[in-house]
């Protein structure tokens, strides 16, 4: 398959992940844990990190948040995860990191809002404070601009010259060409500060699909920092995945893009990891990286009246995802197996056919008998109440057999 050329940003090291460059895309999250609560951040970020997550940002708001992120890393650490650790600071970030030198140590990466870094005449000394720590412990730093705290002087500024022209922009033109001001000129200065310019990473957050696409296609086509891409306050629920997918989908195709991360807002009482498995599935979707199996199943119509192939699918689904992080260290090329699960006579043999292994169940009225294809070829039908655990089980027989063992001896 043939995927879009992407642009070169210069590559970025953060903790032993590289950003940029020809790097694979990178999946990153955030926790939602009070960072203070060492057991809870800890307990989420092993969470997220086992669904994949690569990178995962943590807030760093108050002192307390700050003394714990060294404590988090090595709690971590001896759960034996080794996951780069990003801090997010706003407002008062100059003072946690003089204050809790460790915590810029443990960090693997600042982010830094320059909206939020300080008001009036602080604004310059407080993010060069910032900038001189990240030199000093050779962090690299994210420049993350988001609408919801845009410089207002530099808004004001553009405002003022947008007036004087002789055919005026549309406000919100104004709006989105500051943003991109306020990125890159934040990262020149940064690099006047004496921050490599290999050590800087943008992103520019907006909640509206087509501004964060006009906004990341001039950041494309005027710097070479690598970019992460998110929509902020995506939403919660379809709304959030939907939005989030149209415009990450749009830039990715475009080959815009290092990083990405998917906001969602969680439903109460939500899995957090959800996010992670979002991004994961919009990357190996679209063919950038393969993560987990994917599972091929269709959407049922008046030929499938019973919801057996729907529960059966749901099933694989969930184990595959279970047993993924075992076959990740067991089996190479696991991740890109194709499962399918279909529902009737139709389409369920050829799609079948088509996957590394699939199941086409009897629809309404059809025999109650269930044939399985591997590599193209039909193996075994399946009939009776156990079928699901017999799929199951040939899956798990599959995997042995097509996909090699790694040797467990070294790095995979």
């Amino acid at each position: 398959m043939s995927l879009p050329q992407r642009r070169l940003a210069v590559p970025v090291l953060v903790g032993g992940v590289t950003v940029g460059g020809t790097a694979p895309i990178v999946v990153q999250s955030m926790t939602n844990t009070d960072t203070k609560d060492v057991n809870a951040t800890v307990a989420q970020v092993a969470d997220l990190v086992r669904a994949g997550s690569e990178l995962v940002r943590v807030t760093v708001n108050e002192k307390e948040a700050a003394a714990a992120v060294p404590r988090i890393r090595d709690a971590l650490a001896a759960m034996n995860i080794h996951v780069p650790l990003v801090g997010d600071f706003h407002f008062n970030g100059h003072k946690l990191l003089k204050d809790e030198p460790a915590c810029a140590e443990a960090l693997a990466k600042m982010r830094i809002n320059p909206g939020n870094v300080g008001r009036g005449s602080k604004r310059d000394p407080q993010f060069a404070e910032m900038i001189e720590i990240a030199c000093r412990y050779q962090k690299p730093v994210r420049i993350g601009v988001n609408w919801g705290s845009l410089d207002q002087d530099l808004l004001t500024r553009l405002m003022e010259e947008n007036a004087a022209r002789t055919i005026p922009w549309e406000a919100m033109e104004v709006v989105r060409e500051a943003i991109v001001v306020s990125a890159i000129e934040s990262a020149q200065r940064a690099e006047e500060l004496g921050l490599a310019h290999s050590a800087i990473i943008i992103s520019a957050k907006v909640s509206g699909v087509q501004d964060l696409i006009a906004i990341y296609r001039s950041l494309a086509s005027r710097c070479d920092y690598p970019l992460h891409l998110g929509l902020t306050e995506a939403g919660m629920g379809s709304k959030g995945i939907v939005g989030s997918s149209a415009a990450l989908g749009v830039l990715l195709q475009e080959g815009i893009g290092d990083t990405i991360r998917i906001s969602l807002t969680p439903e109460p009482g939500g899995d957090r990891t959800r996010e992670v498995i979002v991004a994961q599935e919009l990357l190996q979707t679209m063919g950038f990286r393969a993560f987990t199996p994917m599972v091929i199943a269709c959407p049922g119509c008046g030929r499938t009246t019973s919801t057996y192939f729907q529960q059966l699918a749901q099933s694989i689904q969930s184990h595959l995802r279970h047993r993924m992080p075992e076959w990740r260290k067991s089996h190479v090329g696991v991740e890109a197996m194709t499962v399918a699960v279909m529902g009737c006579v139709v389409n369920g043999p050829g799609e079948s056919k088509h996957a590394n292994i699939g199941i086409s169940l009897p629809g309404t009225g059809e025999r109650p008998i269930a044939p399985v294809y591997e590599d193209g070829e039909k193996t075994v039908t399946l009939k009776g109440e156990r079928i699901a655990q017999e799929f199951q089980d040939l899956v798990e027989a599959y995997v042995v057999r097509r996909f090699a063992r790694r040797d467990l001896g070294k790095t995979p």
